[in-house]
């Protein structure tokens, strides 16, 4: 005991363990010790050595062990709960993502950032083969990844399960966005009904002009959401819409744009379509909408007609010039002597056999709105002059018709591509892309015939003298239903540098028109 440290009470070092608690006591005033460090038993022989006393690993309260795997599936299924409630998944549709994720980790789940980016693949493959609308830049955005990850994760899945994703549903898309969208939150019913039989139609449409070829079908949905509202008066932006679709708002105008565009070139058939710009459209197109609803309608298919005549599109003329010069009716026009004016109409009638037909040729049709056209600013500009406050100015102002849109055409159902294609909606396009490489396909042979001028001027300056100007040709661009004549311009720049160095090594012109200089540059040029 001599050796023991020292009592804490009285000093004496006559420290000794009790037999029976195995504590520290003084021997000499009997005092219990506090500090009981002599009693520490270190727990040696690493993983094999005996557990601890007081805790163990992988416990949490008093008879509750998890280990690894346990731990991995619980936080694996909470990341699929938060990311299905999110997404506003139904119970159906979070069983069928939790029994692919099943499926493909082999009931092992996964832990990390990978795994989010592979359960929101799991919930667009869902949504995909049922055909429902899910954006996946909103998955994105969700799991907080870009789109091309997603993308990678989405094929891989696909890969692994041999699945077959069927087509993004367009005209799906554009149902549920136009009864879900916020933007249209406060419409009734019956002008949604209306919005979506006019948008399965346009958008159909532009299905067959293969404007939806080869691009996101989103920024579509939001074109045609923008434009239908317009067309019905509702006030709604392309900001708005894009950034609820979660699209970009340059792809969407874009795409408004060429919308607009397509339906300039279908005003081009009317009697006044020279008339209708990308800028004017909205004031005729309920003109050119309801001829295209006719226009599909008709049995005869009047593609084949180089005139395109009005034949067979379901016209009934007398109804039509009584209906547009009625005060009655809301298509009316505003004139005192409306009798008189329908004269020109009435200068070629119908014939009894088929009523149903127009028997006048559109240069009339043509002639008679000149007419009409010319005598309105006639008289407008003799009441600018005559001040009489007693006399009534005409107006041939044109009150939007509520009534104009009939909604009978087969296209304001939801069709299949093979049967878009073969409907007739008064235009038959090519696809965009195509109609850009047949511009750029010319304008590159404009520039081979500069550069082989440019070079014949400087190999053979005697003879340069010869030729005063070269004709340089022209590129057709197709804007606005219009054709304009751009002359090149005799500035060069780096592509006609490339043009000039390929001709002087003897590269066939029909390979240059192609444009691909890089290849043909390694190929005679850098190929030592």
């Amino acid at each position: 005991m001599e050796n023991s440290r020292p009592c804490d009470k009285c000093n004496m070092k006559s420290i000794v363990t009790d037999t029976v608690t195995g504590k520290l006591y003084c021997n000499s005033c009997g005092i219990v010790q506090d500090n009981n460090f002599d009693i520490y038993d270190p727990q040696i022989g690493g993983i094999t050595g005996p557990a601890g006393t007081y805790i163990r690993t992988g416990t949490s309260g008093i008879g509750t062990i998890y280990n690894y795997k346990e731990t991995k599936i619980y936080e694996a299924k909470n990341v699929i709960d938060d990311l299905m409630y999110k997404l506003g998944f139904s119970a159906s549709k979070c069983s069928e993502v939790l029994q692919m994720v099943q499926k493909i980790t082999d009931n092992k789940y996964g832990k990390g950032n990978w795994f989010k980016v592979f359960v929101g693949a799991c919930s667009y493959v869902v949504m995909r083969m049922d055909n429902k609308p899910l954006s996946n830049v909103r998955v994105a955005n969700m799991v907080e990844c870009d789109i091309y990850e997603l993308g990678r994760m989405v094929y891989r899945v696909v890969e692994f399960l041999d699945l077959q994703l069927p087509e993004v549903d367009v005209v799906g898309s554009y149902e549920y966005y136009v009864r879900n969208s916020l933007s249209f939150s406060e419409v009734d019913e019956d002008m949604i009904r209306r919005m979506l039989k006019q948008g399965v139609f346009l958008v159909q449409c532009l299905v067959k002009w293969y404007v939806t070829t080869g691009r996101r079908p989103l920024p579509v949905v939001a074109a045609v959401l923008v434009f239908v509202a317009e067309l019905n008066g509702i006030d709604v932006k392309i900001e708005d819409v894009a950034n609820e679709l979660q699209v970009a708002i340059v792809t969407c105008k874009l795409r408004y744009k060429e919308l607009l565009e397509r339906l300039v070139k279908v005003a081009q058939a009317l009697p006044w379509g020279e008339d209708v710009t990308v800028k004017n459209i909205m004031k005729h197109a309920t003109f050119v909408i309801q001829y295209m609803e006719l226009k599909s309608m008709s049995s005869k298919n009047s593609s084949d007609d180089k005139r395109k005549s009005f034949e067979d599109v379901g016209f009934d003329l007398d109804y039509l010039i009584d209906d547009c010069l009625s005060n009655e009716n809301h298509y009316a026009l505003d004139v005192i002597d409306a009798e008189n004016e329908s004269q020109y109409f009435r200068a070629s009638s119908l014939s009894s056999e088929s009523p149903n037909r127009f028997q006048i040729s559109q240069e009339c049709l043509a002639m008679v709105y000149s007419k009409i056209k010319n005598d309105m600013y006639e008289h407008e500009s003799t009441d600018s002059r005559n001040n009489n406050i007693g006399r009534r100015k005409r107006r041939y102002g044109i009150i939007s018709y509520t009534d104009w849109w009939k909604g009978e055409s087969e296209m304001s159902k939801k069709l299949l591509v093979k049967e878009i294609v073969e409907k007739d909606v008064g235009l038959s396009a090519m696809p965009p892309s195509f109609d850009s490489s047949c511009l750029a396909y010319e304008r590159r042979k404009e520039k081979i015939k500069a550069a082989k001028f440019r070079i014949h001027k400087t190999m053979y300056p005697w003879d340069a003298k010869l030729i005063d100007k070269v004709d340089l040709g022209s590129v057709e661009h197709v804007k606005n239903g219009k054709k304009r004549r751009r002359k090149m311009k005799v500035d060069v720049d780096w592509e006609d540098f490339i043009i000039e160095t390929l001709l002087l090594h003897q590269v066939e012109e029909e390979e240059i028109e192609k444009g691909y200089y890089k290849a043909l540059l390694d190929l005679h040029v850098f190929n030592y």
